[in-house]
């Protein structure tokens, strides 16, 4: 029986990955919006009531994941942004660019409801924390990747030196995962860990992985939607382009 084998480089033409993102954007959405749903619903309604901060901590079901998609979506950035300067790919240049708005509301809605969460269990909304502080230097990085990008006019050399400012940045990133273990830090430590059993009960940890995967799933999605915008700016005046704008 003949196997077929997809060709997955193929998707590397704009053309290609235009088509691909389209098919694709449902599916994430689709998923996006019933696992939210299904983890609210754990988090604000089956998940019990903390015995220490009581119903305040419930803002993890959306704090936790977008802390943990600010981080995720920025190594893909930096990725896509490395292969896009190594390799001279139109298409990995272009993820690059459309992760990182997506990254930079990932990590403000972090540090906002971080900071909501901290009034009720601080006493205050912002310390200089060196996970917090850490946070908003990662913020400063996606701000500082677009406006660099968006202050250059050739579109290649706005590619490479936003690339480099993604790949130096990427340094910042276990900087903010490891902060609790390295210094005298107010923010609590990692409630999951690959090394040790979670230290939350079911009904809790269960709903706040099912909002992650419901944030990695918006995360694509909108991406992706984003991506096919910056193709059709890029490949205007291609001819499969204006089509697909006529059609638009």
């Amino acid at each position: 029986m003949p196997v077929h084998r997809i060709n997955w480089f193929k998707y590397a033409a704009p053309q290609n990955f235009f088509a691909l993102a389209g098919r694709l954007i449902p599916w994430f959405s689709i998923a996006a919006a019933v696992l939210c749903v299904t983890g609210l619903y754990l988090g604000l309604w089956l998940a019990p009531t903390d015995a220490q901060q009581g119903d305040a901590y419930r803002i993890i079901f959306v704090h936790v994941p977008a802390a943990w998609m600010s981080m995720v979506v920025y190594l893909a950035m930096a990725f896509w942004a490395a292969i896009g300067l190594i390799f001279n790919s139109r298409l990995s240049s272009m993820l690059a660019s459309a992760l990182a708005p997506t990254g930079a509301w990932m990590t403000f809605l972090a540090l906002w409801t971080g900071a909501l969460w901290g009034k009720p269990t601080w006493g205050t909304y912002w310390v200089w924390d060196a996970r917090l502080t850490s946070e908003l230097v990662l913020l400063f990085l996606y701000f500082g990747f677009m406006a660099l990008h968006a202050a250059i006019d050739d579109l290649r050399r706005a590619d490479r030196s936003a690339a480099l400012l993604a790949i130096v940045g990427v340094v910042n990133v276990p900087i903010i995962y490891f902060s609790v273990q390295w210094w005298n830090t107010l923010h609590q430590g990692a409630s999951v860990s690959l090394t040790k059993a979670p230290s939350m009960a079911p009904p809790m940890l269960i709903g706040m992985l099912v909002m992650a995967i419901a944030f990695w799933m918006y995360c694509i999605a909108v991406s992706l939607a984003r991506t096919r915008t910056i193709i059709l700016e890029r490949e205007r005046h291609a001819v499969w382009a204006q089509r697909s704008l006529g059609a638009a």
